[in-house]
């Protein structure tokens, strides 16, 4: 596939096959996605990738704490709720997923089954968990550079025939994570990549969410025409 082809084919995948994902092969997504830009070069990420036992854990505990009501414990920065129009387009999303899995509006035990999901790493053979460094925590540009590599990593195994959802449902325990995934005292945890081989059957996986136009974007400034 060509990069564009990449890009406008990928989806968020949030069901996948009963099937591991050879280490040599996240590797190689790595070594790809760190290739994405970064401020002068600072390269602040850093990745734990987990898989079979200790990611069973982190799933585990991770839906336990919620469902005990535990408060959860994001390490990197939470804004405030969305409102207007990006709330609508949360919501939007979220119709498309609950209507293709069938999850009806009053149906709470589905509701709460799909939310779940979303903790236990939509059930992925392997999650990448992506930190960086605390001795810049504060700064702005490192948690952007994340969002770099994020990006470039699920292209990259987009590319490869594996898919990814960004999630930071499975890093809201952030203290399971920590744990289990050995990640130390220096490294701040933004948020978790679940990657795997897609289940084309799972419905959710079918959805394509809707993109506002260049020219609700984009205001060009200069241009004769």
């Amino acid at each position: 596939m060509t990069y564009d082809d990449v890009v406008r084919s990928r989806r968020s995948i949030r069901g996948y096959l009963k099937k591991p994902v050879p280490k040599a092969l996240i590797r190689e997504v790595l070594e790809v996605a760190m290739r994405a830009p970064t401020s002068l070069n600072t390269q602040p990420w850093n990745f734990f990738v987990c898989t079979g036992a200790v990611l069973d854990a982190i799933r585990k505990g991770n839906t336990e704490r919620m469902l005990a009501g535990v408060p959860e414990s994001r390490e990197f920065r939470i804004g405030p709720g969305y409102e207007g129009v990006h709330r609508e387009r949360q919501i939007g999303i979220a119709k498309l997923l609950f209507a293709a899995m069938g999850i009806e509006r009053d149906n709470k035990e589905k509701r709460q089954d799909w939310v779940l999901r979303g903790f236990r790493q939509f059930d992925a053979p392997a999650c990448i968990v992506v930190t960086y460094d605390r001795s810049i925590y504060g700064s702005d540009i490192a948690p952007f550079d994340c969002g770099g590599v994020a990006n470039a990593i699920v292209n990259a195994a987009w590319a490869r025939g594996l898919g990814c959802v960004i999630n930071s449902q499975g890093i809201m325990q952030s203290p399971v994570v920590r744990e289990h995934a050995k990640i130390p005292d220096d490294q701040v945890i933004q948020t978790c990549i679940a990657i795997g081989w897609p289940d084309h059957d799972f419905p959710a996986n079918a959805v394509v969410s809707q993109r506002k136009s260049v020219d609700e974007a984009a205001t060009f400034v200069g241009f004769d025409d």
